[in-house]
């Protein structure tokens, strides 16, 4: 053998050798791959696009009922979500099994039509238990909970294991941190399908710490689909040879392994799984091609990142529009958001010219629409101050809107006044005047409440004159029709120096509800009702430190805690108590009687925030409150959107 023969055939093996190393580690590199990020995206070319869209509407089309709501789903995810509607609201009103009828109300929500959230949430509350757990787990898809209350319970009854952890997966997306361990401890159940389940969930909700017990599932169970779930979930969350077992289970004689395989890659960013994924678009289970064609182009996608802090200032203040403030925001039936706010003409004063303009976003908030005009300017000195509020339930998208405004036309003359809206926000109706009794009637903000018997309650603090007496009291305008009449409560509530001012209500319980205020003493005051707001006992000292400056108060769905936004300061002496920040957010979980995970929202010294609304939307509390520049005197207004978990966590914790 001539030495150029030994080296030429070195070299072949050496080559050899590093074609292998090169795909070994290609695929022992699908974990880093999954952990570079949402960034990471496929690349596809356009006939495969199609190929993949062709098969899904193929997959809609199909008999096979579960097979074509997959479809629908991935069409919606894919942007076709205009011509999946149609097909499942033809197949809705034949349709008796309630398992069936949770799938199409869940395909319906996630392409648009939020209103049908009722119909899984009555599913849930029948008495008949069929389609219990298809009612959580469809909840849970499409990141909905109602008020909270139904999926609360269910997680309570662990002698229907399945159940408990579909209610508890829904309520873990929405901040519910005592859901996700009732999660975690299923996964070590003796019974593999309990097991797979809680493996199923951990793998959108949990984290690293999770990894060992999944790891241990992987050795505990044999049977291939329950040993898969394991590997899958810790794929989803960066295990390496989790990964290796999803993209090498793609070509799995099971087909459920396979279809399986498809449904967590997305979620496992898992792009080294496209050629095994290409294949499966021709396999013989319609299911595997559908599911495949869904991870394709899902993996052709940014991920979204469920934990992003979303913050924007909506609502810049300018030389003409020196001041926006006092908003409020609501979601529409289609999830869009619309924001409403006060645009105040020349200077920051509360007497400018103002009149209130709306924008929507189709994202989360991350960018918004055209400006429009929502109330023009009807008062001799301006409108202001708007809540939007679905009227016959808060939970309700197929509710009218109620739109909720003040007309200032003299510092003795400040009213409220609804226009509604029977078409999702396009158009309102003509005005009704709330406020029955003459006089300065001030109503913050985002401060509209509906109760569960369906009254509505509109808290303002009130005086004759607000130049000469400026010292107010709070009580409250009712309506027991949906906001048709008004009447006012029997009685106010004052406190001392300048009295009661900027009130809101809210909830305890059916029998009792809690006002609480803004005062000058240092300190946020309330009073109680145990007659739906009629009347209000003498108030109190609510021991929590504040200037004279609102709070926001909202009761949190997913756990039933309330959560507090306002000003944690005060500084006596200093006018209004002191600077209005930072501006502090807490937890309470005993009605207000204590205050934990306390954090703040914003610090700056150099600015002042205030004016706080906020709206609960899958999973997420979005928040618009007003930022105003020390130097300058100019008002902004701030969109804010951040995971409900991120209020359960101390600072320095994240």
């Amino acid at each position: 053998m001539t030495q150029q023969t030994v080296t030429r055939k070195v070299s072949g093996w050496i080559v050899w050798i590093l074609l292998l190393m090169a795909q070994i580690t290609g695929v022992l590199c699908c974990g880093v791959l999954s952990a570079a990020g949402p960034d990471a995206e496929l690349s596809l070319d356009e006939a495969t696009r199609m190929r993949c869209v062709a098969i899904l509407r193929e997959g809609l089309k199909s008999d096979e009922f579960w097979p074509a709501m997959h479809a629908a789903e991935a069409l919606t995810v894919a942007g076709h979500g205009a011509e999946v509607r149609p097909v499942l609201l033809a197949k809705l009103p034949t349709e008796q099994d309630a398992q069936r009828r949770c799938g199409l109300a869940r395909e319906l929500v996630r392409a648009g039509d939020l209103q049908w959230t009722q119909l899984m949430l009555d599913i849930l509350a029948s008495p008949n238990p069929h389609g219990h757990v298809h009612a959580c787990e469809s909840l849970y898809k499409v990141w909905q909970i109602g008020d909270g209350t139904l999926l609360r319970q269910a997680m309570t009854e662990v002698d229907q294991p399945k159940k408990a952890l579909m209610a508890a997966a829904a309520l873990t997306r929405w901040g519910h941190r005592g859901a996700l361990e009732v999660i975690r401890k299923f996964a070590t159940h003796e019974d593999g399908e309990t097991a797979k389940i809680s493996a199923w969930i951990l793998a959108r909700t949990g984290d690293a710490s999770d990894i060992s017990v999944l790891r241990l599932g992987v050795q505990r169970f044999e049977e291939p689909l329950t040993k898969a779930y394991f590997q899958y979930a810790l794929a989803c969350l960066g295990d390496a040879d989790g990964m290796n077992a999803l993209v090498g289970n793609l070509g799995h004689s099971d087909f459920a392994v396979r279809v399986y395989a498809c449904e967590f890659a997305p979620d496992a960013r898992a792009l080294g799984a496209k050629d095994g994924l290409l294949k499966l678009l021709n396999d013989e289970v319609l299911d595997a091609r559908i599911r495949a064609a869904q991870a394709l182009l899902m993996l052709a996608q940014p991920a979204v990142s469920r934990n992003e802090d979303i913050a924007r200032d909506v609502f810049p203040a300018t030389a003409d529009h020196p001041r926006y403030s006092e908003g409020s925001i609501l979601a529409l039936g289609d999830g869009r958001l619309m924001s409403a706010i006060t645009e105040f003409i020349g200077n920051e004063s509360d007497f400018a010219k103002a009149r209130i303009i709306a924008v929507e976003s189709a994202d989360g908030g991350r960018t918004w629409g055209e400006r429009r005009v929502l109330q023009e300017n009807v008062g001799q000195t301006n409108v202001m101050s708007a809540t939007l509020r679905r009227l016959s339930s808060p939970e309700r998208f197929d509710a009218p809107i109620g739109f909720f405004y003040l007309v200032k036309n003299s510092p003795c003359d400040l009213q409220v006044w609804l226009r509604t809206s029977l078409d999702d926000g396009r158009t309102f109706g003509e005005p009704v005047r709330v406020s029955t009794t003459p006089g300065y009637h001030v109503l913050n903000n985002d401060r509209i409440t509906v109760l569960s018997s369906g009254r509505i309650v509109v808290p303002v603090a009130s005086t004759k004159d607000v130049h000469s007496v400026n010292r107010f009291e709070c009580s409250c305008f009712l309506s027991d029709d949906g906001g048709k009449s008004w009447r006012a409560g029997r009685n106010a509530v004052a406190y001392d120096k300048r009295g009661a001012m900027e009130p809101e209500v809210i909830e305890l319980s059916a029998s009792h509800l809690l006002m609480h205020f803004r005062t000058q003493l240092g300190h946020i005051a309330v009073s109680d009702s145990k007659d739906g707001g009629e009347t209000w006992s003498q108030a109190r000292s609510w021991n929590v430190r504040a200037p004279e400056a609102p709070a926001t108060l909202r009761r949190i769905p997913s756990t039933g805690d309330l959560l507090l936004i306002w000003n944690d300061t005060f500084t006596a002496g200093a006018g209004h108590g002191g600077k209005r920040t930072p501006l502090t957010a807490a937890v309470s979980t005993d009605n207000g009687a204590t205050w934990t995970f306390k954090r703040p929202l914003e610090t700056s010294p150099d600015q002042t925030f205030a004016y706080t609304s906020v709206l609960f939307h899958e999973g997420r509390a979005v928040l618009s409150y007003y930022v105003r520049d020390e130097k300058t005197g100019r008002i902004s207004s701030r969109f804010r959107s951040l995971p409900i978990a991120w209020f359960y966590t101390s600072r320095g914790q994240e």
